[in-house]
């Protein structure tokens, strides 16, 4: 019903990153599609991107806060173990209803979606606002060389209502615990407690693996969400896959077999790697752009740590 984003203050260009990496702004290009991204200053919090994102997809679906029912918020970057953030951005919107956090990192939001359809269609739910926040910044290792490059700090929300008409296909999700420590941070917090040796975690990832894994394995997870959904690749408008790198969002077209006419999110660019905020910044910048419209039939697709996946056909609002 109404889709807001908000990114990080801050626009950071690879010049500015690449001395503890030894790395080059030529290479970041190459290897990723990044020029700048996005992050947010030292006193702005997940909550606050959140709340940002939020008001602006609630007043463009034309409701009041109170109206929301069911708070949804997907992150890795709330700095508390509990309470959990959703609450407390409920409480700053005006909101009452149900609120929790999910964990499924870049796949969070197309998670977060899913679950708001099966509570509108099931009737638990009237309004749904799904947010996907990440302030990654803050777990950044300057000199790590896998991730620390890739990241930045964001928020995109949706709010989810009745229709009269399907607005969102069945979600096609899973995961493969068994690729876990191919993205994580670096140390336990149990490890920090009991070693003071330890350094506070930071993410990394083992990039040549995943980039292998999300290319060839979530093409087959995208078509099944196409056929489930009742269409075919030819009747999607745009496609909106998780920011992690242009090379495998060019990989993914290919292997699903988009179209040309397709629309493709891209917004890793300009924002990078925004992991639970990426699909929804991907899409308002569509949305911004002209490159896609309203009632556009897309295809969105999560993937990332875990490794956990999902994907559905949606009609843009």
């Amino acid at each position: 019903m109404g889709l807001g984003a908000a990114r990080g203050e801050n626009a950071v260009p690879n010049d500015d990153i690449i001395g503890p990496i030894n790395s080059s702004d030529e290479w970041i290009r190459k290897m990723t599609g990044i020029v700048t991204r996005v992050r947010a200053d030292a006193g702005t919090s997940v909550i606050d991107l959140s709340e940002r994102a939020a008001r602006d997809a609630i007043a463009q679906a034309g409701i009041e806060p109170g109206d929301i029912d069911t708070v949804i918020l997907s992150t890795i970057t709330h700095p508390y173990m509990t309470p959990g953030g959703a609450p407390v951005l409920a409480d700053r919107l005006g909101s009452t209803g149900a609120a929790f956090d999910i964990s499924a990192a870049c796949a969070g939001y197309c998670y977060g979606i899913g679950q708001a359809d099966a509570l509108v269609r099931a009737g638990n739910a009237r309004h749904v606002l799904v947010v996907g926040a990440e302030k990654m910044s803050d777990y950044v290792d300057p000199a790590d060389r896998s991730i620390s490059y890739l990241l930045g700090d964001a928020a995109g929300a949706v709010v989810i209502g009745p229709s009269d008409t399907p607005g969102i296909g069945p979600t096609v999700w899973g995961s493969d615990g068994s690729g876990a420590p191919l993205i994580g941070q670096t140390a336990s917090w149990l490890d920090v407690r009991d070693n003071p040796d330890t350094a506070f975690p930071t993410l990394y990832q083992e990039g040549p693996s995943v980039f292998k894994w999300a290319s060839f394995k979530m093409a087959p997870v995208a078509l099944e969400a196409i056929a489930a959904a009742g269409v075919t690749p030819d009747d999607i408008q745009a496609f909106i896959p998780h920011q992690a790198n242009v090379r495998i969002i060019d990989q993914l077209v290919k292997q699903i077999g988009l179209p040309s006419h397709v629309a493709v999110g891209k917004d890793i660019v300009d924002s990078g790697n925004t992991s639970a905020a990426s699909i929804p910044l991907a899409t308002e910048r569509l949305l911004r752009d002209g490159d896609a419209h309203s009632g556009d039939l897309a295809l969105q697709i999560g993937f990332g740590a875990g490794l956990v996946y999902a994907a559905q056909v949606v009609v843009l609002p």
